[in-house]
């Protein structure tokens, strides 16, 4: 990793309005990358301070979580709908969006647990009745492990709700198929509380 700090003018209609810049760049390429995969190269212009390399590895460190909220979002965005809201007071609007970031933060946070525990126990992810519910909507593609499921295998059948196929070289499902799942869940979810959790009997 390299940095050094250059100064940027404004372009010449505009010096004598703005003082030039103090920026520092930041070139960062990833070592050991995996084999057959190109290594993450980033260089990254910021005009905050940057006189070490601590201070350096802090700036990426930023930069790597505006990834995760820009997947935030995207949830907010394309899943929950947030810029078709029909609300007009700003109150309306705070208790909208203050439920999406909810809503949001569960799609976006079992997505990567998913990848990060995948053995971890269905419990801390879901709640007795989806898991149920679950059994119930998904059938098991491996009879045999229906003694003792994990997360993963619950999280799976959420993405399958949602479309995903859950073929042996397929990706771990993603924040989109997630809460399509999700939200289909929920509907069957209310759905079955309404009726008295007499569905099927």
């Amino acid at each position: 990793m390299k940095y050094r700090r250059i100064k940027v003018l404004p372009p010449i209609a505009k010096q004598k309005r703005y003082p030039p810049l103090e920026l520092t760049v930041i070139h960062a390429k990833e070592r050991d990358a995996p084999a057959g995969v190109e290594p993450i190269d980033w260089k990254l212009i910021t005009d905050l301070p940057v006189c070490t390399r601590v201070e350096a590895i802090e700036k990426l460190n930023w930069y790597a979580l505006r990834w995760k909220i820009e997947t935030l979002h995207k949830i907010m965005k394309s899943g929950c709908k947030a810029e078709e809201s029909k609300l007009r007071t700003a109150e309306r609007l705070v208790n909208l969006i203050a439920t999406f970031c909810i809503m949001g933060w569960r799609i976006f946070w079992m997505t990567m647990v998913n990848r990060s525990a995948p053995d971890a126990a269905p419990g801390i992810a879901l709640t007795k009745l989806e898991v149920n519910l679950l059994d119930r909507l998904v059938e098991d593609k491996d009879p045999r492990k229906s003694g003792h499921k994990t997360l993963t295998d619950y999280l799976t059948k959420v993405a399958q709700l949602g479309g995903y196929l859950a073929r042996k070289k397929d990706p771990p499902p993603g924040n989109m198929v997630m809460w399509r799942g999700l939200a289909r869940l929920t509907d069957i979810e209310l759905g079955f509380i309404l009726a008295g959790g007499n569905v099927g009997n």
